[in-house]
């Protein structure tokens, strides 16, 4: 019986076979935009969280204030301090890297060429910790750093603002007001997922940057290198215990500082990515409904073309099963037939999509095979009413109908 009204259900298709794409079309684009959504989704926050693994999986942030919500203490709490990290880098066990950092915004001139930038000031284990190789001249000298000579390495962006195809060692840059020899280049690691520029910054030593620079001794923010992942956890206890001590905080007040890592980070934007990508879907997964009452409304309209049929098989013996699986099985069909077409569409969508956005394809194959069955399902729950009414035909009334 099934495959009797499955071959009916092609027949009547192909009988009117651009209706049947047009009703097929509302499907087609629900399917395709859900997994289309959901790939992009998934291939943003994969692409996110690869660039924060290439920061290292071991690195641990230190910032004075506490994150939370609503309005922030950070700007009344203290600054953190050099000496801050070097009691990290003495005091806590499995470190096997600490720098502190401080920050802040620079006009560099060179000749006619003048760009705005950020100045890192850092330590010696400022390249190691924040994963930046020189590839091109020296990194500064322990003697440099200590002394707090006016030397610099360029990050690509500023060398090819600053500089163009000229050679950029040896020479001569101003920061700000400071005079400051160009010493390295580091690599070129360019834009990120996330859109910020990691090229557009100049190192100095941290001594520079507070004395010539920032004209204070403060520290933005401490980064800590920790010598293995399953360590992260036990660094992180050690050094807000550390730091409470030599903040004096009391035992019934909160900190006024943060220490996070990567791990942190990475369930925060796969969270948010989650979220956004669940709203996408359900927001592209309308049009599936959209699309099932296009097929409610053809298959009305099929009954209605085929009344006489109807009766003429009721006559001749069918039962009202018969009627209803036929009709059935022809609106599932056409759902099921967007539903494949759809899954095409969005793989393509995905995979184009995700070539622009610079992001990895990501096939999935319970959502792919979700969507496909949800079409499916979609068609044959709104070709009930319309199989039920043909079912429920009386033969006499249907064979007068002209």
């Amino acid at each position: 019986m099934l495959m009797n009204a499955f071959r009916i259900a092609v027949t009547e298709i192909f009988r009117n076979l651009t209706r049947s794409m047009l009703t097929a079309l509302g499907i087609l684009i629900g399917v395709a935009a859900v997994i289309a959504m959901v790939g992009l989704g998934q291939g943003a926050t994969a692409a996110i969280e690869g660039d924060l693994e290439a920061m290292g999986n071991n690195l641990i942030f230190v910032t004075p204030g506490v994150s939370q919500r609503g309005p922030s203490p950070r700007a009344q709490a203290p600054p953190l301090t050099v000496r801050d990290a070097e009691a990290i880098r003495q005091q806590v066990s499995h470190v096997v890297a600490v720098t502190p950092v401080a920050n802040a915004a620079a006009t560099l001139v060179y000749g006619d060429e003048e760009v705005d930038t950020t100045v890192n000031g850092g330590g010696l284990d400022w390249f190691a910790v924040a994963d930046w190789e020189v590839v091109e001249g020296r990194k500064p000298t322990q003697g440099e750093m200590i002394s707090g000579a006016a030397v610099c390495v360029l990050g690509d962006t500023v060398r090819e603002a600053l500089f163009g195809g000229e050679a950029a060692l040896g020479a001569k840059i101003r920061v700000n007001k400071m005079s400051c020899e160009v010493i390295g280049l580091t690599e070129v690691k360019g834009t990120n997922t996330m859109g910020m520029e990691q090229d557009d910054f100049v190192f100095v030593p941290i001594a520079t940057a507070h004395r010539r620079l920032l004209g204070n001794t403060d520290v933005s923010s401490i980064l800590v290198s920790a010598d293995h992942t399953s360590n992260i956890d036990s660094v992180t206890q050690e050094t807000e215990s550390l730091l409470r001590q030599r903040r004096n905080i009391a035992s019934n007040t909160s900190d006024n500082f943060s220490v996070s890592d990567t791990r942190e980070m990475a369930e925060m934007i796969r969270g948010i990515t989650n979220i956004l990508t669940a709203f996408l879907g359900a927001v592209a997964g309308v049009s599936l409904l959209v699309g099932g009452i296009g097929i409610m409304n053809i298959m009305l309209v099929s009954v209605t073309e085929r009344t006489r049929e109807i009766g003429i098989r009721m006559a001749i013996g069918a039962l009202e099963r018969d009627v209803l699986t036929q009709f059935l099985v022809e609106a599932g069909l056409l759902s099921a037939m967007g539903g494949g077409l759809g899954v095409a569409m969005g793989l393509l969508g995905s995979w184009g999509g995700a070539k622009l956005m610079d992001v990895p394809f990501v096939f999935n194959m319970p959502v792919t095979l979700g969507a496909l069955a949800f079409s499916a399902v979609v068609g044959v729950v709104f070709g009930w009413y319309p199989a039920r009414k043909a079912a429920r035909m009386e033969p006499i009334d249907a064979l007068r109908h002209t």
